[in-house]
């Protein structure tokens, strides 16, 4: 008889656990709290609080199967008297309950068991220990959104030292924890006004670690979601050190790899920053024609759809700044050999918004990518973006025709010059192996001269003679 085995996920997290506080041999069920009368609930409370306090081993299934059920049913009920009972935040609720989510929650997180991990193609990892740390984060949730909430006593307990494990737990490779943790943060930035600007630089440190040294973390763009909330709040003017936020941190984000897991919520942050302030706008064209992949073309093909998000937003006055650097960038791509680049690119002239700039600045723009789409109309490989060029090319011709055929002619003209040039240089070449030839056959004649009957000979008798 053959027995069918489970497959087994190659990417399952284990419980990240080195710190297993197994409950001691008495530990059971207490009383429900909604059986107990008001005199009773209080203590009971922390007696459930402090139940839920003990962690379990979950990479093995079988283990403490009663316990693990009875610590889940006491977080349910925890979860749910913060949510609905009036009185039930009382001075020693806020230490012990933080004191849960210390010890449930704040672990050292495993390497990575998949390193080839594709968020695109596989499952992601999961925590093993998710049926009680979810209520763990649940009961933590609740309890910053209640609002008998008092600050004042939370921030004694809900310090720097807790922030910076929240964020440390943002590389979990669970997508589910990090979902859970960017809710409480972003509760945590709302509430505690006084971490506000230490959460802000404990998350740039994070972006620039990940991008000048590991180039791994799993969180960014949870991370990035958070900050477009936060930038979309920021006070005007802008203080000096957000805009040094958005040139020195989020720009290099462009920099890796992993771009296409963040890429959305960067292009957001980036888009917020220049609502709030237009004139940062050519600093971060700039940027980010700085860091413009030369080698990756899905890559290009992402920077030029945030390139055209911030296109969207631009301020006229602040587009002729960068128009220039802009279209010799726009050339280039309309040039790939890459379809998918090129095609992208030429998608510009189908946004109106880009167009009506285009027009206001035709004697600017048009000239530096005429020759591009002139020569790609009639080279290119790629049926599609020779469609698409040659409509570009009508509305160029639509927007200022003098300057279209002027172009067409000087075109015209430099490819005759250049045919010229071709010829005169075919026409030197034939000339100088005519030379060759000629030079070879003097010096043939020169040498059969040399020694045919043109030189007496000198003989042995001769020789002696002399």
């Amino acid at each position: 008889m053959s027995i069918a085995l489970l497959p087994h996920h190659p990417h399952t997290q284990g419980s990240s656990r080195f710190n297993i506080k197994k409950p001691p041999p008495d530990y059971k069920a207490l009383p429900l709290l909604k059986d107990a009368s008001a005199g009773e609930k209080p203590a009971l409370f922390l007696k459930k609080i402090d139940q839920a306090c003990f962690v379990f081993d979950f990479d093995d299934p079988m283990s403490d199967i009663k316990s693990k059920e009875i610590k889940r049913a006491a977080l349910n009920e925890i979860v749910e008297h913060i949510t609905t009972a009036k009185g039930a935040l009382t001075e020693p609720v806020y230490s012990e309950l933080i004191r849960m989510v210390r010890v449930n929650a704040f672990r050292t997180l495993p390497p990575s068991d998949a390193p080839e991990f594709d968020p695109d193609e596989d499952e992601p990892p999961v925590e093993a220990t998710w049926p009680h740390l979810e209520l763990v984060y649940m009961a933590l949730l609740r309890f910053l959104e209640c609002q008998e909430l008092q600050t004042t006593l939370a921030k004694r307990f809900i310090d720097q030292s807790f922030v910076l494990n929240v964020l440390e737990l943002f590389d979990s490779e669970d997508p589910r924890e990090r979902d859970m943790l960017k809710t409480i943060l972003h509760r945590i930035y709302g509430k505690f006004l006084g971490l506000r600007a230490y959460i802000r630089k404990q998350i740039n440190n994070i972006f620039l670690r990940f991008v000048y040294e590991t180039e791994k973390f799993n969180g960014v763009a949870e991370l990035l979601e958070i900050l477009g909330s936060i930038i979309n709040g920021f006070a005007l003017p802008l203080k000096t050190e957000h805009k040094q936020f958005l040139l020195k941190v989020l720009l290099p984000l462009h920099k890796t790899k992993a771009l296409m897991h963040y890429q959305a919520q960067l292009a957001y942050c980036i888009v917020q920053f220049l609502e709030k302030d237009p004139a940062l706008t050519e600093p971060v064209i700039s940027g980010m024609l700085k860091y413009w992949p030369k080698t990756n073309s899905p890559k290009e093909v992402m920077f030029l759809g945030e390139l055209e998000e911030i296109l969207d937003i631009v301020d006229p006055a602040q587009f002729t700044k960068f128009q220039e650097q802009l279209f010799k960038q726009l050339a280039k791509c309309v040039s790939s050999p890459h379809f998918q680049v090129a095609e992208r690119a030429l998608y510009f002239w189908n946004n109106e918004y880009v167009v009506s700039l285009i027009e206001e600045n035709s004697e600017v723009a048009i000239p530096l990518m005429f020759d591009a789409l002139y020569r790609i109309s009639k080279e290119h490989w790629n049926k599609t973006i020779v469609a698409l060029v040659y409509n570009v090319l009508k509305t160029m011709m639509s927007i200022n025709s003098k300057l279209f055929d002027d172009l067409t002619n000087s075109y015209k003209a430099d490819k005759q010059k250049e045919k010229k040039k071709e010829q005169d240089r075919e026409e030197l070449w034939k000339q100088l192996d005519r030379l060759k030839l000629e030079f070879d056959a003097k010096l043939g004649q020169g040498t059969s001269q040399a020694t045919g009957t043109g030189v007496p000979s000198v003989g042995p008798s001769q020789q002696k003679t002399s």
